[in-house]
């Protein structure tokens, strides 16, 4: 949770649990909102908990979606790509909901303070597109390395992105590098080394070496490029939308998607792919109805996936979802010896220990960052009640 949003949450809790009033001046018995302070933070956990387990369980289901596609006969990077963004229809409903008939002002752009507030339209439109066509080439490089890598594989190399994170917050995002972050990034440098050096323990009688190779480039590309388009994102709301409203922040999430999905169909039809798409689900071994559902519930585990990342940007912050996400670090490898027989070497498990230790340091740094941002919060109330006497 960012510092303004500790305020406002404390500011609504204060002056309760001790039994004292809110101001020199006024009774806490005014406050009939204050009456029940926990069941504020209550709420405030369900909600990002229900967030957390949309997000885990959207990306880890439509990973394995993707893959199974693949394994099953597909075989179109393309149409992989297109149903990563494709399901942005879905959050349409949400968005109404929250920009037309919430009456909730930290959820709703009210008529005077949209002139305020919002940037020109040329400048939205550029910005949209440009993360757009960001997220096309992000998605296509997941494709190709969902298709020439193992799931577990796969999944530890995208743990990276955590540490592409770091840095591009320190650029972008004033993000201090501490023992705990260096440690994060050391780790996972490592993880991932251990990996490209373990490739020929892979399974390699459908994966060629040369093509191990893109997909272990392609993977690292696409956690770098999305790590590099949230840290834009968060950049983005604070020096040109200036609002991180729940409607703002659907926005950022149907519009740039709604261009990588018409991206898409034009590497579709560019690509020729579009040609074999037809015999491509007539072959398919589950059949043409398993063909159609398999990409269906890969681009609803996909919007199901955003949902909670964009609630956990919402409550917490773009940082903390980022975080959040590679908690399916340790599931999806594990899901992936199940589902799929991957291999599970020793080398692999010590990457991804290693992995899991990396995600825990960084964590654990962003926790010692909540402390203190709480602490602060609690000195600038202090200090507020303070002037008020």
């Amino acid at each position: 949770m960012d510092e303004v949003q500790l305020q406002e949450l404390q500011s609504e809790t204060t002056g309760v649990g001790n039994g004292e009033p809110e101001s020199c001046n006024e009774p806490s018995s005014s406050n009939n909102k204050q009456k029940f302070p926990n069941l504020i933070h209550l709420k405030w956990w369900l909600r990002v908990s229900c967030y957390t387990i949309f997000l885990l369980s959207g990306q880890s289901a439509a990973t394995l979606l993707g893959r199974l596609y693949y394994d099953k006969g597909g075989n179109s990077k393309w149409m992989a790509t297109f149903v990563q963004s494709a399901g942005f229809p879905l959050l349409l409903p949400l968005f109404f909901f929250f920009f037309f008939f919430s009456s909730n002002k930290s959820t709703t752009i009210s008529v005077a303070s949209f002139s305020e507030t919002k940037p020109k339209l040329s400048t939205l439109l550029l910005l949209y597109l440009s993360f757009g066509i960001l997220l096309t080439g992000d998605n296509l490089m997941y494709s190709y390395g969902l298709l020439y890598l193992p799931v577990s594989t796969y999944s530890l190399l995208c743990a990276t992105q955590l540490a592409f994170n770091a840095l591009f917050s320190f650029f972008f995002n004033s993000q201090k590098f501490t023992p705990l972050i260096f440690n994060s990034l050391f780790l996972l440098t490592i993880s991932a080394s251990l990996l490209a050096v373990n490739a020929d323990s892979e399974n390699s009688s459908r994966i060629s070496k040369g093509k191990y190779a893109i997909g272990f480039l392609c993977t690292l590309g696409a956690s770098a490029t999305y790590s590099l388009y949230l840290s834009l994102v968060q950049l983005s709301f604070e020096k040109i939308i200036k609002s991180e409203t729940f409607s703002s922040v659907l926005e950022m999430q149907i519009y740039p998607s709604m261009v990588a999905t018409c991206g898409c169909v034009v590497g579709i039809f560019a690509s020729g792919e579009w040609r074999s798409l037809e015999k491509e689900m007539k072959e398919y071994e589950e059949g043409e109805v398993s063909y159609l559902m398999t990409l269906i519930w890969t681009a609803i585990t996909w919007q199901i996936s955003s949902v909670g990342m964009l609630g956990l940007i919402f409550e917490v912050s773009s940082l903390f979802s980022n975080v959040i996400s590679t908690l399916a670090l340790p599931v999806v490898p594990i899901l992936a010896v199940i589902f799929f027989h991957d291999k599970m070497d020793g080398v692999k498990i010590i990457a991804m220990l290693m992995a899991l230790w990396g995600f825990l340091s960084y964590i654990y740094q962003h926790y010692l960052d909540d402390i203190k941002s709480k602490a602060k919060a609690n000195v600038n109330i202090a200090d507020s009640q303070l002037q008020l006497c």
